[in-house]
């Protein structure tokens, strides 16, 4: 899978370093090594592990996590993250038109519905143009997370990165007095998972 990743970071800079000066301001304007990275990914699924020591997460630090890249369009990755049998998390990672990047976070409860906390994240603060993105929470997660009961969680910024060469997908949280961490192992693929709780098997919604 480094083939593929640093296949994907390559083609970004033929196309910064072409001949043509208005296909390299269009393609640095338009393109994002993370996204570009993520989407070298698709269709492949990988395992991780919880590696922050918060009390909190002690659920979650004894599951094998897994990160299914299962599906990609132009602009759109869907990575459903599975802790053990758990499958009501889907990260959604879209690349706006000004080349920001915006982090969701689709959660299902085992019938399909939407979990009340769902479609809460953010968008990067600019272009994202390296293998790493902040994104702090944006008004509607705000919004939920005060009408929901948890204000802390107003201060939360998420970070998506590709670390160690391109061996390691790092998701992370943080807020003041509040840091999680989970690492995924790119080096080696996994069986594809089932769908995600309110996907149908198959299918690639």
């Amino acid at each position: 899978m480094k083939h593929l990743l640093f296949s994907a970071a390559g083609a970004l800079v033929l196309v910064a370093c072409g001949t043509d000066p208005d296909s390299a301001q269009e393609g640095t304007e338009t393109e994002s090594t993370l996204f570009a990275a993520l989407q070298s990914l698709c269709g492949d699924a990988f395992e991780g592990e919880v590696v922050s020591d918060d009390p909190a997460d002690a659920d979650w630090a004894g599951e094998v996590l897994t990160v299914h890249v299962r599906t990609c369009t132009d602009d759109m990755v869907r990575m459903p993250l599975h802790v053990g049998d758990d499958r009501s998390r889907t990260w959604v990672v879209t690349r706006l038109e000004d080349g920001r990047l915006r982090l969701k976070h689709d959660h299902r409860h085992e019938d399909g519905s939407e979990d009340a906390l769902t479609q809460y994240g953010g968008d990067t603060e600019g272009e994202v143009d390296d293998l790493s993105a902040r994104f702090p929470a944006d008004d509607f997660s705000r919004d939920l997370f005060e009408r929901e009961g948890i204000p802390a969680s107003m201060d939360n910024v998420w970070t998506l990165a590709i670390e160690d060469g391109g061996d390691t997908l790092v998701y992370a949280l943080d807020r003041p007095g509040r840091h999680f961490e989970a690492r995924i192992d790119l080096t080696e693929t996994v069986s594809t998972p089932p769908a995600p709780w309110g996907a149908e098997p198959g299918t690639q919604d």
